[in-house]
Order: structure tokens, then sequence, then C-alpha cells
């Protein structure tokens, strides 16, 4: 058992623990980086390239796997066994991609594992920063921090690739893949030790630690946007990489702060101690008594849950959960396809490979940051002492999306720019809220297979919208004489349908909001 003393600083390594395995656990946010090699690699067509997308989602569909897994084993395992997965999926396409023999239907099946992998990664995050931070308040920040790291993902990964790799070459596809599969395993054997529940006789309230939390996040979110502005092909991406690294770890000051703190408050309280026995003895000596005292009052824990807990069959029978699911899928789910396409769109619009590299960095840092505005709100709420509706803020999100793909209309390249650091950052925004809305709309008790339930919206949105814009592609590659579409028309009728159905997954969640607002 861990002593008191310590639990403290522990919780605090649980959750920089979260945060390490999180920024390793988005290999598939660099898959459009590599993407139009593969398709011609392969000769894969758009809507095969599209399938690729939809399985690294597909692995979503079995989730809830891992869900009722984490109910029977260590959280630290359920992380190993993602880990492992992801090694087995990346890891065998890098081997044998070049290979004749390895077709598309192994890279399709491959792909879907590692997906699948993502999903144990997250569910034990998920579960680690719910029982660690005992009040609604601290979870809902704790677990905003943890996933904004996701958003760093792609950064980090290309970020990676200069630093490693010759950077007067292009980065290959295999050489993403390898990072891909080494990464994560990597992370998960290091932080491991700290996956697992803190028992803690002493409940802290760790403002200040969120507070520096806040302070590195930002710094860590201004670096990843500076470097991709500067290029992360550039003869500073060794330095870039450094700099990133130094800002991943100095997390690690605070629970050394804190240990440092409890460490000095605990002399001073067993001196105090000691000298209350001792007057309390010479009292019971008088007194005839035994001496003994208790010293220890103990905070009690107000668990301010705001629904009761329901399991996912009772959950489907719910009409909130069908506006949420639709509402996530309209928005968030659309947001990911289109950030899964970002390669071909890119490509169709005439940019270079290390241009489109620079549009996912892009698309990956205002994810970071999007991912923690959420824990932004949820501070200076608790602060406060009123909480944000999750409907609400996510209903209120959707609006910039549906603009950002009428914008995507226009032409230029400063509206692709603007418009995928747009959805970049608040597709990260509403995937950051849904963690704890699931929460506070269905309970506690069953997240790790509710959440895994609600989040098979993405595959099928995957599917759905990817299949869509890739037909809409082929019909441009048919026309022209290129064996690729090239121009602003290749997804100008797919931003108008996106644009309208983001418009449509706000009003979803508007209505989820009315329909739960007394309960929020």
């Amino acid at each position: 058992m861990f002593s008191s003393s310590s639990s403290s600083s522990l919780q605090w390594m649980s959750l920089i623990g979260t945060i390490w395995l999180q920024t390793a656990n988005g290999g598939n946010t660099d898959f459009p980086v590599y993407s139009s090699e593969l398709k011609d690699l392969k000769k894969i067509s758009q809507v095969g390239i599209n399938f690729l997308a939809f399985a690294s989602d597909a692995g979503k569909l079995f989730g809830w796997f891992s869900g009722v897994a984490a109910a029977y084993l260590p959280l630290w395992l359920v992380a190993a066994v993602g880990a492992a997965f992801v090694l087995v999926g990346y890891g065998l396409q890098f081997l044998l991609l070049d290979k004749p023999y390895f077709a598309y239907a192994h890279i399709l099946l491959l792909t879907a594992l590692a997906g699948n992998g993502i999903c144990w990664i997250n569910t034990a995050c998920y579960l680690i920063c719910i029982k660690n931070f005992a009040s609604s308040a601290d979870t809902r920040i704790a677990v905003g921090l943890s996933t904004s790291y996701v958003g760093l993902s792609a950064k980090i990964y290309t970020a990676l690739a200069s630093a490693v790799f010759d950077k007067k070459r292009k980065h290959t596809a295999k050489q993403y893949l390898l990072l891909n599969s080494l990464v994560p395993v990597l992370v998960a054997v290091v932080v491991s030790p700290f996956l697992r529940p803190i028992p803690s006789r002493r409940i802290t309230r760790p403002s200040r630690g969120f507070i520096a939390m806040f302070a590195i996040t930002s710094a860590t979110g201004v670096c990843a946007v500076i470097g991709t502005i500067d290029g992360s092909a550039s003869s500073r991406g060794k330095l870039l990489m450094i700099i990133l690294g130094l800002l991943l770890a100095s997390p690690l000051v605070i629970p050394l702060a804190v240990r440092f703190r409890e460490a000095m408050a605990e002399v001073t309280r067993n001196k105090k101690e000691n000298r209350v026995h001792d007057l309390m003895v010479a009292d019971d000596v008088e007194a005839g008594g035994d001496g003994d005292v208790e010293v220890d009052k103990l905070d009690d824990v107000v668990e301010d849950s705001q629904s009761e807990d329901v399991g996912g069959l009772q959950m489907l029978k719910k009409v909130a959960f069908w506006l949420y699911f639709f509402s996530y899928l309209f928005s968030a789910t659309l947001g990911m396809v289109f950030l899964n396409n970002l390669g071909q769109i890119a490509e169709s619009r005439g940019l270079r490979v290390d241009e489109t590299s620079t549009l996912v960095s892009l698309s990956s840092s205002f994810g970071f940051f999007g991912r923690l505005l959420p824990f932004l709100l949820d501070y200076y709420s608790s602060k406060k002492k009123c909480m944000i509706s999750r409907a609400a803020s996510m209903a209120t999100l959707m609006a910039p999306m549906a603009g950002s793909f009428f914008l995507l209309l226009d032409g230029r390249r400063l509206s692709l720019y603007m418009s995928t650091a747009i959805v970049g950052a608040f597709t990260g925004a509403i995937t950051s809220i849904a963690v704890s809305a699931t929460r506070e709309l269905f309970g506690t008790k069953h997240f790790s297979v509710n959440h895994n339930i609600v989040i098979t919206n993405i595959p099928i949105g995957s599917i759905v919208f990817g299949y869509l814009a890739a037909l809409v592609y082929q019909r441009g590659v048919q026309q022209g004489s290129a064996p690729k579409c090239i121009g602003n028309g290749c997804y100008q009728k797919t931003f108008v349908v996106w644009a309208i159905t983001c418009s449509f997954g706000s009003l979803l969640c508007t209505l989820l909001y009315l329909r739960t607002r007394r309960k929020q």
C-alpha cells in the first residue's frame, strides 16, 4: 500500500503517465502524410484509401471489449494489450509493405487491429483520470488535460520523422509505420508502474498543480504551432523535437514539488502530534485513561454526479443517447473524416508532400489547443462553483465547424489553412468534451463500456462520409485526363454536404441540451 504522504504525488504521476501515453497514442493521425504514397505504391483507388481510413476507426466497433476487460484486468495491463495490438498492426505493415504478396486486404486488417489497440489505451487512460481525481470537477479537468495531448500526436510524429530520418529525402510510409509501431510500446513500458488507481486517505485540492499543468501545456502548444509555421522538415527539426521532449518531461516537477511539500508538512504534523500525545498521556495518567487519541480527520468526499448510472443496453433505450450519438457523428466524427482525407484534399489543390506534412501538423497543433479549451472552461467554472453544460458547449462549438466547411469552397490556400485549423481545433474540443459528457449523462459505473459504445459512431461516420467523398473524387478522376483528381471541384460538393450536416448536428445537440438542462 502507498502511504498517504506519497499518494498525492503518485496521483500526479498517474496523470503524467496518461499524458505521455496519449501523446504516443495517435499514430493513426499521421495517415494523411503518407496516404498518397501508399495509394501509388499499392495501386489503391481513392475509395480504397477511404476504406483504410475507415479501418483505423473500425477498431472502435470492438472497443467495448477493452471496457469489459478493464473491469477485470489491472489498467496497466489494459494499456499494454493496446500497445501490443498497435505494435503488431503497424509493425507488420512496416516489415511487409514493399513485398508483392502483401495485399491490400492485409493492410486493411492490420490497420483495424492497430485502431482497436488505440481504444484499449484510451480506456486505460480515461479510467485512471476518473479514479485518481475524486471530484467531478477535478475529473473533468484531468480527463481534458490527458486527452488534449492526443491532438499533439501528429505533430510529434512528423517532428520525430524530421529529427530521426534523413531530412534531404521525403519521409516514406515505412518510416511513419515504424514510428507508429514502436513509440506507443516504449512509452507504455515506461509509464506502466503509474497506470493504476492510487489509494489515498487524504483528498487533496490540486488547483495549484492544474495551474502549473496549464502553463506547461500552453507552452507545449505554442512550441508546436511555431514549429509548424517554421516547417517540420527544416534544419531545426532536431531542435524542435528536443524542445518538445523537454516540455513533455517538465510536468515531472509537479509531483516532485508535491512530494517535497507533503514531506515538510508531515514533519511539522508529527511534531504537533507528539506534543498533543505527550499532553494527553499526562492527562490520562491523572485521569486513569489509556492515552489513545485519534488525530486524523479525513475530509468528506462529495461526488457530484448528476445522473444515474446506466448500463449499455439501458443507455440505448434513451432518447438522450441517440441525440448525443448523432450530434457527435455529425460534428467531431465529420471533422475526423476531413482530417483523414486531408492528404488527398491537399494533393487535389496542388500542395507538395512537405506542404501536406505542414498542413497535418497545423491540424494537430490546433487540435491540441482545441482539446485544451474544455480544460480551461472546467477550471474556470470550478473556481466559480458552477459547471458549464457539456451539451451546450458541444452545440456552440459545432457552428464554427460548419462555417469552416463553407470556407473551404474558396479555392485559395489561405482558406484551406484557416479551415484546417478551425476543424482541427473544434474537432479536438468536442472529442475531449465527449469523454466527460458520457460520464455525466450516463454515470460513472459503466463508463468504460458506455463510452466505447458512443464512439462506434466514428467508424460509422468514417465509412459513410468518407465513402461518399471518395465517390465524388472518383467522378472527378473519370472526367479528367489525369489519373488523379486535380482542382477545387474534387471536394466542392462534399464540403457543401459536410457543412449542412454539421449544422444539423448543432441543432441536435441544442435539443440534447434543452432535454437535459435540468439535470446539468
